[in-house]
């Protein structure tokens, strides 16, 4: 239970980051901004799992924070351009 309030929270940390960060208007509410958070950290945890040449299944690696928020400005962009 702790460790999905834990995601929780980073998300929404997250997520408030990466709309602040990112260029322009980001208009959406709180729960889209957690799940932005938690799906910017999927996508750099998959790169960062990509680079290091291990699959998804053998163990999710946890990005930074810096990374998770590049993550959700990716998703940011492509949400806005596709």
């Amino acid at each position: 239970m702790l460790n999905l309030i834990s995601i929780v929270f980073t998300g929404l940390v997250v997520g408030v980051l990466a709309r602040f960060f990112y260029p322009g208007d980001v208009d959406i509410g709180m729960l889209k901004t957690v799940l932005l958070g938690v799906g910017g950290a999927l996508v750099a945890g998959l790169f960062v799992s990509w680079r290091s040449g291990r699959t998804f299944g053998e163990g999710v690696n946890r990005a930074g924070c810096l990374a998770s928020v590049i993550g959700a400005m990716l998703l940011i962009f492509l949400g806005r351009n596709l």
